[in-house]
């Protein structure tokens, strides 16, 4: 395979000019500073942030392993999906391949940039269909979207797979790794280097506990990251967050201290609900959740909302039929959770 991105960058955005900011034209450090049309009195907030983000990215590159070219921050990982789609794929031409059960903002963000979608279901035992896989993709098939450990299914897609994907593929192959941290499988970041067309996204909403400031991370080639750099708002991570999230890298033992204590509530929550009369099924997690299938799935899931205990229903997607996502919480949360589930069953 030979990947080339100037072939697959869409027309539009090859020669498109860059939207050009006041702290794009003057990145040094000055005293008075009347070039952004800012509010002068100062509350802290008054000054526009740094477009590039560029001491958060010098941060996330010492516990990435990574240059900080190669990192593109968004307003969420959602900000990042959404902008490999408007780099990459042509409105209305233009076809992305996605792997249901899988996260839903791949087929939103399509819908929205009006590209098709070609699906190719999971195995019942939730595995890449390898050899389907190939055979659908064609020529106007831009992205591969992988999500490992995959939600809402939560196992880890075998890294075979993907690797012979990536070497047979000629658009980019986007491993959503929103949940990595609570998974003993190496990051893909660590292969960038080996292949031109590999893009990862993390995010600090799960293992980091940082859901409310809105930051994800997309890791690529310095190329590829160039182009979203060109279509990206130029303010898209404001300062507040930029701030919180410095100031969380500095807690990494605190963090890891945290996926610990996860974990380890995920396995007395699977034992707990293995005893759960009607439970046929959990499914092997390498999140912070599990996929529980369970006799009158929705009617548990209304009783439970009935006593204000909120999982998620799975039952109307493809392959997790009767099943509900079940989010590992504090101690006292789990305990209720079974306890309820209990009472709705006897």
């Amino acid at each position: 395979m030979s990947f080339n991105l100037n072939k697959i960058v869409r027309s539009s955005i090859k020669g498109l000019k860059p939207y050009s900011s006041a702290r794009d034209e003057f990145t040094g450090k000055a005293d008075v500073y009347l070039d952004a049309n800012e509010n002068p009195f100062g509350n802290g907030l008054n000054r526009y942030p740094d477009p590039y983000q560029k001491a958060l990215k010098k941060e996330i590159s010492k516990i990435k392993n990574i240059h900080e070219d190669s990192i593109i921050l968004g307003n969420g990982s959602d900000e990042v999906i959404d902008l490999l789609f408007r780099a990459f794929c042509e409105p209305g031409k233009d076809e992305v391949i996605i792997l249901p059960p899988t996260y839903g903002m791949y087929q939103v963000c399509a819908d929205v940039n009006n590209v098709k979608t070609k699906k190719v279901p999971l195995t019942s035992d939730f595995e890449v269909d390898e050899l389907s896989l190939l055979e659908t993709v064609d020529e106007k098939s831009k992205i591969i979207w992988f999500c490992s450990p995959n939600n809402p299914t939560g196992n880890t897609m075998d890294p075979a797979v993907i690797k012979n994907i990536l070497n047979c593929f000629e658009g980019i192959v986007v491993i959503d790794e929103a949940y990595i941290d609570f998974s003993d499988s190496q990051s893909w970041i660590d292969f960038l280097e080996f292949h031109p067309n590999l893009f990862i996204i993390q995010t600090l909403s799960k293992a980091w506990g940082l859901a409310g400031i809105r930051l994800g991370m997309g890791f690529g080639s310095k190329e590829i990251i160039s182009v979203l750099n060109k279509i990206k708002p130029p303010y898209n991570v404001n300062s507040l967050t930029q701030e919180k999230a410095i100031e969380a890298i500095g807690y990494l033992d605190e963090k890891n201290e945290t996926i610990d204590a996860i974990l380890a509530e995920k396995v007395k929550l699977r034992e707990k609900l293995n005893q759960i009369d009607g439970v046929q099924k959990i499914y092997q997690s390498d999140a912070n959740f599990l996929l529980v299938k369970i006799d009158n799935a929705t009617n548990i899931y209304n009783k439970l909302v009935e006593q204000s205990i909120i999982v998620r229903n799975r039952s109307n997607v493809k392959l997790c039929e009767n099943c509900l996502r079940i989010t590992v919480g504090k101690p006292a949360e789990n305990d209720k959770l079974i306890n309820a589930i209990k009472e709705i069953t006897k």
